[in-house]
Parts: structure tokens; sequence; C-alpha cells
């Protein structure tokens, strides 16, 4: 698969590495909702990109909407608490942030779910991680993008305000609380020109 993506001036690193989460800001939602972010968590970032990019085994999948069934617009890949994750840095960051969390989760991150946009054709639907405990639970899912930014939007599930978070280049978000219940969150396609970007999230054992 041949990608064009055009490199963060700010991350030279050719060390693939995590920084440390102590500069990490909350911003409080409402209805018991909240975001963490902390840019820059991820040096190297463009070197992992290419690396998931080439070597992921990426699926192309298509779903059931009404009476339509349609290409979902990205790629995808997943890998469940026993699988051996496609490169040793996300390993690392799941474990530190299962220990950053422990007290507010009480319980690890286990899974892996990666998404490939590929440039802004591709997007995801407002939804909420709703699958499983996620529909009746506080719970935590953490993003970690790599690649050109893209705006991560998010609005009350009832009507209200939408928070535009821009994420690529090893940047960190982590929605907690009841985010993904009383929240919703989507990546819209865009209309200017996007580069390509691959997220990776996250989850607790049972959220989807």
């Amino acid at each position: 698969m041949t990608v064009h993506l055009q490199g963060s001036l700010f991350d030279q690193a050719d060390e693939i590495r995590l920084g440390t989460l102590r500069h990490v800001r909350r911003t409080r939602l409402g209805d018991g909702a909240w975001i963490d972010l902390l840019p820059g968590w991820l040096s190297g970032a463009d070197a992992l990109f290419a690396r998931l990019a080439a070597e992921v085994p990426w699926q192309a999948e298509r779903r059931r909407i009404y009476d339509h069934t349609v290409d979902v617009p990205r790629l995808l890949a997943f890998y469940g608490a026993d699988d051996r994750l496609p490169h040793p840095v996300l390993g690392d960051a799941r474990d530190t942030l299962s220990a950053h969390y422990a007290t507010e989760l009480g319980e690890p991150f286990t899974t892996a779910g990666l998404c490939y946009y590929r440039d802004g054709h591709d997007s995801v639907a407002w939804h909420g991680d709703r699958i499983g405990r996620g529909r009746r639970e506080d719970t935590m899912v953490a993003i970690l993008s790599v690649g050109a930014p893209r705006d991560l939007l998010l609005r009350p599930r009832h009507g209200g305000s939408t928070v535009r978070r821009p994420l690529g280049h090893g940047d960190l978000i982590v929605m907690g609380g009841s985010c993904q219940r009383t929240w919703e969150h989507a990546i819209p396609k865009s209309a200017r020109a996007a580069g390509p970007r691959i997220s990776v999230q996250f989850r607790p054992h049972g959220v989807r």
C-alpha cells in the first residue's frame, strides 16, 4: 500500500518512544464525562505510522445499513488481549496507560483496535463505544494517533455544543467517565486535502 505522509516538523526523532504522562490535561465535558489530552506523547510517530501502514494486516469491511451494504470508509485491524501487537511501543503504551489510570479505571486496558484513515474521504460517523459494558458503565477509551492530524469531534448525545480536537503525530486523547454513554464522537470527512492517519484505540475487556 502506497501512502504519502507529510511528516511533522516538530517530530524528527528516529527513535520510537513514549514520553511521560505527567503533563496530561483534563477537560470536564459535563454529565460525568471528561477527556484527557496530551499532544506529542509519542516521539518518532511518523516512523511508527510508516511501520503500521506497511505491516498491519488491514481489513476492508462492508456493513449492512438499513437495506444497503456499504464499504466501511476506513481500514481496520483488531488485536485481542492475547494477540501480539504490531509494534513493541504499543504494548508499552497499553501498560503505561493501565498503570497511570489504574485507580480510576480499576482494571487494565487489554485490547487494541486500529483504524487507518487513508485520506479525507475516510471517516467514522457519530457514535459511542457502547457495545458491551460501555453501554451501562463508566469506562475509558485511550486513543493514540500517528500520521497527519484529523479532527476528532465530540458532542453531547442529547444536543449541545461540539468540541473539536485535532489529533495526529503522536497525540493522545483519553475519553473517560460517562463519555461513551452521554457523549458521541466522530472523525468527519474532510473537503480539504488530508494526509493519512492511523489511530490506535486501547480499551478494557468487554468494551467495543
